[in-house]
């Protein structure tokens, strides 16, 4: 199973993972659930649909399987996953205005995902077209898009230096992250008022900066130090934070700002505020 991503529908993320033997995209039904019905309890409301599925005598569930997706809480759980025939059945059960827009959706990324394979820096414009559409600046796309190849950069060090577990990864991000803003990764979301969706996408410019400087800082620290495993790129990670957390203190004193912010992107928000914040 490869080709791990996001995909966003409205206002939603929607976590799915690329087959490519089977050459098909599997979506987590929660996320998709969620989508749709917009229920502040999805898990719950699915369980109940499964329920009525199931006395009605569809097997639509049972075929459905599982498979492991970052959750709320930075770890690999299983989740049930649909494939996108499996989905166009199971929306017609879930009364909702969004339906056909989410069909159309489903088409649309599964034909990207065509495009994308034969041209990967499509991927990356229609990243920059879907952040345009949700209302960002171009200063502040170019800001998360600095920041994700920062990442990428990590993780690529991470894979190639004894560091291969997901929940490993969502650890050592984790580290990074606390040592340089006071919050776990789970406490900033919950100070934000997200639930699925992707924290970065919902930072602040300076959040954005603050938080590439503490992964920039952790890949050079082990680099310089060799880290290989779990153990030494924890130490990095810490040594790493604390560099971009000295560098928020001298920052937040001189301007008087504070960098981290409960604001979001979310409808209501005040996004100008918040790209210049």
């Amino acid at each position: 199973m490869q080709g791990k991503a996001l995909a966003v529908f409205e206002d939603f993320n929607i976590r799915r993972q690329y087959d490519e033997k089977a050459d098909k995209w599997y979506f987590s039904v929660i996320d998709v659930i969620q989508s749709l019905t917009g229920s502040p309890r999805p898990r719950k409301y699915w369980n109940a649909l499964k329920t009525k599925l199931n006395a009605e005598g569809s097997e639509l569930s049972q075929n459905m399987g599982q498979l492991k997706m970052l959750s709320e809480d930075g770890k690999m759980r299983l989740t049930d996953v649909a494939d996108p025939e499996q989905l166009l059945r199971l929306i017609q059960s879930v009364p909702s205005p969004k339906a056909e827009p989410f069909k159309l959706w489903l088409a649309k990324v599964g034909y990207e995902r065509i495009q994308e394979t034969a041209n990967p820096e499509m991927s990356l414009n229609r990243a920059r077209e879907n952040w345009k559409a949700h209302g960002r600046s171009e200063k502040w796309i170019q800001q998360r898009m600095t920041g994700q190849e920062t990442r990428n950069k990590l993780t690529d060090y991470w894979q190639t230096h004894d560091v291969t577990e997901s929940d490993d990864f969502a650890v050592l991000t984790n580290i990074i992250h606390k040592e340089w803003s006071g919050l776990s990764v789970k406490g900033h979301k919950s100070l934000k008022g997200l639930k699925n969706q992707n924290l970065r996408d919902h930072m602040s410019e300076a959040e954005l900066i603050f938080t590439a400087l503490a992964e920039l800082s952790t890949r050079q620290i082990a680099e310089t130090s060799n880290a290989r495993g779990v153990k030494d790129n924890k130490a990095a990670g810490k040594k790493g934070g604390k560099t971009a957390k000295q560098a928020r203190l001298v920052y937040e004193k001189n301007t008087g700002q504070k960098v981290i912010t409960g604001k979001n992107f979310l409808k209501g928000t005040d996004k100008k505020k918040l790209e210049n914040k």
